[in-house]
């Protein structure tokens, strides 16, 4: 079998292990055994995403993700889902700025069953590509924009923080999901050349955890993916190099109907797969993650000045992390009382740094993050790949906790004080507004209203489209 080879225990990998083969026409496979229990995953990594598509043909990645569960050479239309799910199996793939991935898990038996699947569709999918099912994903596609971004509180938060925080022409400028003009420009012989660049071997990574037997599933690998050809056609991605900080503070003032004002903001960080990252993603923790963070305990606990606070990292490993800020207003609290109040926060680490109990806390609250993500074999197989094709070393997948709890206060402080600051950020301000034909309509119908009738709920959350495109 013309595989190459290498398997290493890692220190501080919890016991885990991975090994790492290759198959002749360049697909990459990493193996780890977890006889926990009778299930096994399949992640399939792409090394394509939004960064890899040029201005006028934005939202193809995203597409394809779609469309490579239309049907392919043996299998029809949507029986990929009909296979799995009736195998006792769960499927989906996402899309993000830097890959897309296609992943199964299924009961140990029906393995074979998943790799046939996705081996098929890499190997044939331009047998089935037709201008009906381009257009009938494109279709789904708008919808999916209209449902997620157009049509819901703060849907465009992210699209439009990716904007500022990026400049144009830049290939993190536009979010996965593409523009509609885009969408509708796209022709099949675009959609036909994108498959042939990416969707080859010599461009994925392929990861497969849990119940198995090594010698058996590589066979099968082999078998299955081992006929297909590679593509060296693919272009590198676009340089995604920019300063460290954004040099100025960018704000944009947006009237919609939301429920609440809102504050967000993206401030430029160290990119992934570094220690200064790593620190980053500590001092967010600390500063917004979750209950026991400063800015929570500020503006929600202490000046009621806020119902939700939160600060979490978008890592990135072609350009510079974004760290996310979203803050909801209480009430008719005014957006430059919260701003002042989260500056204040942010000035105050910066200069202090974080004191001994903090860094413990969140110290162990990503450690406990991290394992269970890699307690799960879906977890582990898609944090292989994304070490795998993103840094080139799935090891790193196992080695990650040890490296974030090495990270020192004061490294926490430097990368606070250096990136955390207003000349630093995009900002967007949301003001409500009233519907008139809504409005209208509650006074006519006021006299019948109960006064004493439940509140209203205010849980639309404008990050989402934001952890999307981090999966």
């Amino acid at each position: 079998m013309p595989m190459g080879h290498t398997a290493t225990a890692q220190a501080g990998s919890g016991g885990l292990t991975a090994t790492s083969h290759s198959l002749a026409n360049g697909l990459r496979v990493v193996l780890s055994e977890d006889h926990l229990t009778p299930v096994a995953a399949v992640c399939l990594w792409y090394d394509v995403g939004s960064r890899h598509e040029q201005p006028g043909r934005t939202g193809l990645a995203h597409l394809f993700e779609h469309l490579m569960f239309e049907g392919s050479k043996q299998v029809e239309g949507n029986d990929h889902f009909a296979l799995v799910q009736g195998a006792g199996g769960s499927l989906n793939g996402t899309t993000s700025f830097e890959r897309t991935n296609y992943f199964e898990t299924m009961p140990t038996h029906q393995l074979e069953l998943a790799l046939w699947l996705e081996a098929d569709r890499m190997g044939s999918l331009l047998t089935a590509l037709d201008q009906k099912n381009l257009d009938n994903q494109r279709k789904v596609v708008k919808n999916e924009r209209r449902q997620r971004y157009d049509n819901v509180p703060y849907g465009t938060a992210f699209e439009k923080l990716t904007a500022l925080s990026y400049p144009d022409g830049h290939p993190y400028h536009h979010t996965p999901i593409g523009s509609m003009a885009d969408l509708d420009a796209a022709t099949l012989e675009d959609a036909q050349a994108f498959f042939r660049t990416y969707y080859a071997p010599n461009n994925a990574v392929l990861s497969i955890v849990g119940d198995i037997d090594p010698e058996q599933t590589l066979a099968w690998v082999e078998k299955y993916f081992g006929s297909i050809p590679a593509h060296d056609g693919k272009p590198d991605p676009r340089d995604g190099t920019l300063p460290d900080t954004i040099g100025r503070q960018l704000r944009e003032v947006i009237e919609e109907e939301v429920p609440a004002r809102a504050l967000m903001a993206a401030y430029r960080l160290p990119k992934d797969g570094t220690a200064a990252a790593d620190a980053a993603d500590l001092a967010l923790t600390l500063l917004g993650g979750g209950e026991s963070s400063r800015l929570y305990n500020r503006l929600v606990r202490r000046d009621r000045t806020a119902v939700a606070a939160g600060f979490g990292l978008l890592r990135l490993a072609g350009a510079p992390s974004l760290g996310w800020l979203d803050v909801k207003a209480s009430g008719d609290v005014e957006i430059p009382v919260i701003e002042a109040a989260v500056d204040e926060e942010l000035a105050r680490f910066a200069e202090q740094g974080p004191t001994p109990e903090e860094m413990e806390r969140a110290q162990a609250q990503l450690e406990r993050e991290w394992l269970d993500r890699l307690g799960t074999v879906s977890g582990r197989a898609d944090e292989l790949c994304r070490y795998a094709v993103l840094f080139g070393d799935p090891q790193l997948a196992l080695t990650a906790v040890g490296r974030i709890l090495e990270i020192t206060a004061e490294e926490v402080q430097e990368v606070a004080k250096a990136r955390l600051h207003p000349d630093n950020r995009a900002v967007l301000v949301y003001e409500p507004v009233e519907d008139t034909a809504d409005a209208a309509e509650a006074e006519d119908t006021a006299d019948a209203a109960d006064p004493a009738g439940a509140e209203d709920g205010t849980a639309a959350v404008g990050t989402e489209n934001a952890e999307e495109a981090a999966k």
